[in-house]
């Protein structure tokens, strides 16, 4: 179908892809994956015909149709959303255009509306609608999820399960390419590396082939040193004469085995240790909030405490970023109450950081900017642990790619120690590896987090509670977002069984107070169960708030029985008296809860 033979691709005189060959078959669905900057999005320019290669060829018959969705394109304008996509496929029907967009997040009401209205990442879903009612023989998708809430990943993951084309896609879900792609194409250093299986087998062949690989290189190396120490010992022994010639003559014919080249380059990220804030970190009560004209979301109703981890999750557009806005101060709230807690130190981390990054500026001026002056001698060191290296350094920002982008917003936000994190879209465009180092570092942060995301995987067994932004409200899950996730499905399921199933005759006839009076036991059992989830949550938040106190306070009191000359008694005992106070009052609160949960 494609065949991609011996393609090498040069940058100012550097090889990016150097002599690669694979093939794409009918039907197949393959990941492309590697580093940011690896050449991935390169060799789907190339594929696609946007760009031609230094050397080598890319074939593929006359009657193939590809569809290409790149990871920026320029905003539709002059027609509704419903338009933009139909009018692309003259053969298609409204209906099935209705399907698509609405499957990718589009409310019925939303088709009418004009393009030109809609985000940069709502106008990606309408490119990528526009793609997928022409059904090409060939899907081209750089970053597709990356703009997709949860709910719309999992609809074009199932789409894309049963798509008859081929599909090549770069992603940096390491879920998604687990649920659609069944190869793995890795680009590294220049050279590719094809598995035939999944994203998460291929991760564990990778290891085994190279611990294969340094196993075999480490075993010949050992065979080659006796053989020469042999020959060296031996070579004028005239007794010994013909094992050394042989011994040569063996050296000579030993095809040498190689341990293939890794790019061992990562993040270094490590949160500063985060000052104490109050218990509350932020609270919200009846909130509404909006722009002029537009409502978002009202009645909002949320509590974040010192060392919660929390997820905003929903629908984009549903006010997850309104949210973020409200909590960091940027937007007033129109009506309730909006507070963020005692001695919080906020750090923010915003989505659109193309908007907040200078273009003209470079790397090291950007980050200079808002450095502090004592760190400014290790500011190519703290640029290092963002990759940025050498010559990097003077890059400006027009240049960089999205993951580049994206690692450096994060080196500013690490300039200066914060208690609250909030980010929003943290791991757009990040690679996984990145992903997965930013995730555990998040994991060890000592402070609170608040995270806009929609990538599953990076969220679970990070965060431990959520809040869904869905239909102009706001509402509280807690556990992970794989509960979270099957909570949804079955409430889905039970919805539509409710509405769309057929009725059995002995519903039929029971009286419609009966029907009532189950549905409110239903929704009663269901708000019990989600309040003891709740209480059993705060009441493990407290005993671990209790038992770190309680350890404090041994120290503290092993310090003031042999106190030293430099230890401060007076500030040692204020912090003891302190401590000794939260107790008490966090053990009350938990009797409190004790006595609620029994009721």
């Amino acid at each position: 179908m494609v065949s991609i033979n011996n393609v090498t691709v040069s940058f100012g005189g550097e090889p990016l892809l150097n002599g690669i060959s694979f093939h794409i078959s009918d039907g197949e669905k393959i990941g492309l994956v590697g580093k940011n900057g690896a050449g991935k999005s390169t060799i789907m320019k190339l594929i696609a015909g946007l760009e031609k290669p230094d050397e080598g060829k890319i074939e593929m018959p006359r009657e193939q149709t590809i569809g290409y969705l790149p990871q920026i394109m320029v905003l539709h304008r002059g027609k509704s959303v419903l338009d933009e996509v139909k009018d692309s496929c003259p053969d298609a029907g409204p209906g099935e255009a209705e399907k698509i967009l609405t499957g990718l997040g589009f409310l019925q009401e939303e088709l009418t509306r004009p393009a030109e209205t809609f985000s940069q990442g709502w106008n990606m879903r309408m490119e990528l609608a526009r793609i997928l009612i022409a059904k090409p023989s060939l899907l081209l998708l750089d970053e597709p999820t990356n703009h997709l809430d949860i709910e719309s990943i999992e609809w074009f993951e199932d789409y894309l399960k049963s798509y008859r084309g081929a599909v090549l896609v770069v992603s940096h879900d390491r879920r998604f390419l687990d649920n659609v792609t069944t190869r793995t194409v890795e680009v590294m250093l220049g050279r590719i590396y094809d598995y035939k299986v999944p994203f998460s087998r291929y991760e564990e062949l990778r290891r085994e082939r190279m611990a294969q690989q340094t196993a075999a290189y480490e075993n010949q190396q050992k065979m080659i040193a006796k053989t020469e120490e042999f020959i060296r010992t031996f070579r004028y022994k005239p007794t010994k004469s013909n094992q050394v010639q042989s011994r040569i003559k063996a050296l000579s014919k030993l095809e040498l085995i190689e341990v293939d080249e890794t790019d061992n380059s990562a993040l270094n990220v490590k949160f500063p240790p985060a000052a104490r804030s109050g218990d509350v970190v932020y609270k919200a009560v009846g909130l509404k909030a909006g722009y002029p004209g537009k409502v978002v979301f009202s009645g909002a109703e949320m509590e974040i405490r010192r060392g919660e981890k929390v997820a905003f999750v929903g629908r984009n557009g549903e006010g997850k970023t309104t949210m973020m806005r409200v909590i960091t101060g940027e937007l007033p709230p129109m009506e309730g109450e909006s507070r963020v807690g005692y001695n919080v130190d906020l750090g923010y981390y915003a989505q659109n950081q193309e908007d907040i990054l200078d273009p003209k500026e470079t790397v090291k001026s950007t980050v200079e900017r808002a450095c502090p002056a004592e760190l400014r001698p290790r500011l190519r060191d703290l640029l290092a642990r963002f990759l940025f290296r050498g010559d990097d350094i003077d890059k400006r920002v027009s240049v960089l790619s999205g993951g580049e982008r994206a690692r450096l917003g994060m080196a500013r936000l690490m300039l200066r120690s914060h208690n609250v994190l909030a980010l929003d879209e943290p791991t757009n465009h990040m690679d996984i590896r990145s992903k997965d180092i930013l995730k555990q570092a998040l994991k060890e942060f000592d402070g609170t987090l608040i995270v806009v995301s929609h990538d599953r995987e990076f969220l679970d067994g990070l965060v431990d509670k959520l809040y869904e932004f869905k239909g102009g409200k706001v509402k509280e899950y807690l556990g992970s977002v794989s509960e979270f996730l099957q909570k949804k499905r079955i409430a889905s399921l039970r919805d539509l069984e409710r509405q769309d199933s057929p009725v059995a005759p002995a519903v039929e006839s029971a009286p419609a107070s009966a029907k009532s009076d189950a549905r409110r036991d239903f929704y009663r059992m269901k708000e019990a169960a989600r309040e003891e989830r709740k209480l059993r949550s705060q009441l493990s938040f407290l005993e671990k708030e209790i038992a770190r106190y309680e350890e404090d306070m041994k120290k503290i009191e092993q310090i003031l029985a042999n106190p030293g000359e430099n230890d401060d008694i007076i500030a040692l005992t204020t912090t003891y008296l302190e401590d000794k106070r939260n107790i008490d009052a966090m053990t009350e609160e938990w009797g409190r809860l004790i006595e609620k949960l029994e009721e």
